[in-house]
This record gives structure tokens, sequence and C-alpha cells, in this order.
């Protein structure tokens, strides 16, 4: 599994979700421009010392993604579509494309990408979830249909 995070803004939830990602064997993959430096100390302490275990990949350009993992394995999330999240079958190799906080995917992506997009269900009393918990209940949704357990959880 892989978690794509498109041009985040805020270092404390790209730490948060390096956490995550650690704590559940997935990529994590920035897309720049990126609102912080990697050595940002909100960053680091946000992913505490997990960061050595966080498989991180940072990319130029979201083009990179498709070209590395091809159109299928994308699903994108936005609150602008109606389809859920748990609606879809997700496989090994699934990537989860998360927009920045302020602004989501770009109108482009949203286009482009318009039947790859999926939807976490919310009233309409917030704009949107943090970015962090958003990451955080997709993922565990698209493990639990994989019946993904760790391999190194001790009893």
């Amino acid at each position: 599994m892989h978690i794509v995070l498109f041009q985040p803004e805020i270092p404390g939830n790209t730490g948060n979700i390096g956490r995550l990602c650690a704590g559940t064997d997935v990529w994590l993959h920035l897309v720049r421009p990126l609102g912080f430096e990697l050595d940002n100390k909100r960053l680091r302490r946000a992913g505490l010392d997990y960061w050595p275990n966080v498989k991180l990949c940072v990319h130029d350009h979201f083009d990179e993604i498709e070209q590395i993992f091809g159109r299928e394995r994308l699903w994108f999330f936005s609150k602008k579509t109606t389809r859920s999240y748990t609606d879809v079958a997700f496989e090994p190799g699934s990537v989860l494309v998360f927009g920045r906080e302020t602004k989501g995917l770009g109108d482009d992506v949203l286009e482009q990408y318009d039947d790859r997009l999926l939807r976490i269900p919310m009233t309409d009393k917030v704009r949107s979830l943090n970015l962090s918990n958003a990451c955080a209940v997709v993922l565990y949704e698209a493990l639990r249909q994989l019946d993904w357990s760790p391999s190194d959880v001790n009893p």
C-alpha cells in the first residue's frame, strides 16, 4: 500500500501520517512543492522517533506517481464526489492520494481522475476532516479489506 500527499502544507499532519505509515509498513510519497522543509521540527516531533522506519519517497511532479503505479492503482480523495471509500475493493499495492490541507486536489486532477474519486462521508458541519485522520480512516479500511495484520506483533 502507498499513501501519496499532494503538496502537503502542514508539517504536523505529514509527521502524523509518517507515523501511521511506519506503524503499518506503508510507503509515504510526498509530491512537491511542500509547505515545509523535511527537517522541520514540527514534522519530526509529530512523527516522534519513528522517521527511520518511514519508507519515504519525494517526487517533484505528480506525473511521476502515475508513471510508477499506473492509473488503475490510484484512488483520490475529495469532498467533490459522492462515491464512498467503502464502495470500492482495495487491492494490494493500492495508492491512496490525498490533496493539500487548504485546497485539496487541483481541478485538473479531479477532472482527469473523476472515475477514481472517493469520499469519506461526513456531515455538513465541517469543511473537511484533518488530513492525518482522513488517511488513517481510509488506510485502515483498505488494510481491513486485505486481512492485513502486522508481522511483528508481540502477544
